[in-house]
């Protein structure tokens, strides 16, 4: 069994931009360093938001693939917390 297999799924299929991040980015700051969230959402714009979400905010994306009926899984781990920046 893969981490994929047992990470908390966010399910934010029918949601527009900036919805399905915002829920990743609560649900992956609940989570310990290194821990995983599964994504599915059916936004086209989630293709560019969600790995620069992940790039600028020290996340790792892990996987993504098409799961069909307009859906798109994303694997993210969450990084280490960045400092603030002034």
């Amino acid at each position: 069994m893969t981490d994929a297999d047992t990470a908390e799924v966010v399910d934010a299929r029918g949601l527009l931009c900036p919805l399905p991040v915002l829920r990743l980015r609560k649900r992956l700051l609940a989570q310990p360093v290194g821990g995983t969230i599964r994504l599915i959402a059916t936004d086209p714009a989630a293709l560019i938001d969600v790995p620069h979400f992940c790039a600028e905010g020290g996340h790792a994306l892990e996987a993504t693939r098409d799961i069909g009926d307009g859906a798109r899984e994303f694997i993210v781990r969450r990084g280490p917390d960045l400092p603030a920046s002034d």
